[in-house]
């Protein structure tokens, strides 16, 4: 098997062998601690411009199903596992994950001892690395360029080029995708609502004017403080009367657009067992999360918003409520299914909130 090589900005260098796409890439570095979903987290639009480490050690067990994949293609830079399964058992199965990779140019590492990688990624934070097969690799060349290093312009990337809609005879909602995952709209859709999708960079005003009955602000990839001409649009939509809900970096514009702030993670929360606490009555919600900012929640007018959810780890902001508003904003995935789907009852939210907006 042909060596493959992850060297991090830091110098380490980590030898495994090479998966999937032959193909030298530089990206952030970034781990999931998810133990199965690995499709998922392949098709997830906001793993855009990063690299994945899979803490689980065997990945591509069950194989490649297609029906679960949460977007058109797949978006990681990199896959990086301990192993990767040959043999897939799965009556679902389309087909192996080395294959997948294949099909959508994605190179991949197995062999190298992911544990003693998070560890580092954990201790020092995300940092940026390259991924390649060249054994001559020169690391004076190859740090600085890992240094100067910035995923920018993912949420163009990734967003629909033009808008469509799930059909249904329920509430009108509009959702616009900063990289939304499918289930974000099949959510919505199994609740009757008829859902247009448009892109990211849509005019507040081209939505207004189809009058609908609320709005959906979806998940996506990169720097928040990246998408200034979104947050302006943002601040638009904040001021009319329609009801918002907003998922992760969706919650983190609209935070934006109301003079909160946002920062870097040490390394960030990409997993599916991240216990998150609703501050209103104090149930934990176990959720899926992939992000890497946050919202500086004490930097928020309390007049304009307060805290929703707290995540259980590490105290850090995970939603906001407006005030005054029909808004309110989660940073965790409830259209995602770790396990329970206790966190999809705030869709059911949105919709009693649609309602009693429609019955006022």
């Amino acid at each position: 098997m042909e060596k493959a090589f992850l060297i991090l900005e830091d110098g380490s260098v980590y030898e495994g062998k090479a998966y999937g796409a032959r193909k030298e890439v530089i990206s952030e570095i970034v781990f999931n601690t998810s133990m199965t979903g690995y499709l998922e987290v392949l098709t997830d639009p906001s793993y855009a411009g990063q690299a994945v480490i899979m803490t689980y050690p065997l990945i591509g067990n069950y194989g490649i199903c297609l029906e679960d994949m949460e977007s058109e293609r797949a978006w990681p830079d990199a896959f990086i596992a301990r192993e990767f399964a040959r043999m897939p058992s799965n009556f679902r199965c389309d087909m192996g994950i080395e294959e997948f990779l294949l099909k959508y140019d994605i190179p991949g590492i197995e062999g190298l001892d992911t544990r003693a990688l998070t560890k580092k990624l954990r201790e020092c934070g995300t940092m940026n690395g390259l991924i390649t097969t060249n054994e001559n690799f020169n690391l004076d060349e190859i740090l600085p360029k890992l240094k100067e290093y910035k995923p920018t312009g993912v949420v163009k990337k990734v967003t629909c080029k033009e808008k469509y809609e799930l059909k249904g005879d329920g509430y009108k909602v509009a959702l616009l995708d900063f990289g939304a995952k499918k289930n974000i709209a099949r959510s919505l859709n199994e609740r009757g609502c008829n859902v247009t999708v448009y892109p990211a960079l849509t005019k507040a005003e081209d939505i207004i004017a189809t009058n609908p009955d609320g709005i959906m602000l979806s998940n996506g990839p990169g720097d928040p403080k990246e998408c200034v001409e979104i947050i302006e649009e943002l601040k638009k939509l904040y001021n009319t009367d329609i009801p918002i809900f907003a998922i992760c970096l969706g919650h983190q514009l609209m935070a934006l657009a109301n003079g909160a702030d946002t920062h870097k993670m040490k390394y960030g929360h990409r997993g599916a067992n991240h216990p998150v606490k609703d501050l209103r009555n104090g149930r934990v919600y176990i959720s899926s999360q992939n992000h890497g900012y946050v919202v500086d929640d004490e930097k928020m007018d309390k007049n304009i918003a307060e805290p929703a959810f707290v995540n259980v780890n590490d105290k850090t902001n995970e939603g906001l409520r407006y005030v005054g508003k029909n808004i309110f904003t989660v940073q965790f995935h409830p259209e995602a299914c770790p396990g329970p789907k206790d966190s999809g009852v705030l869709f059911d939210e949105f919709i009693k909130m649609m309602e009693d907006k429609k019955n006022a």
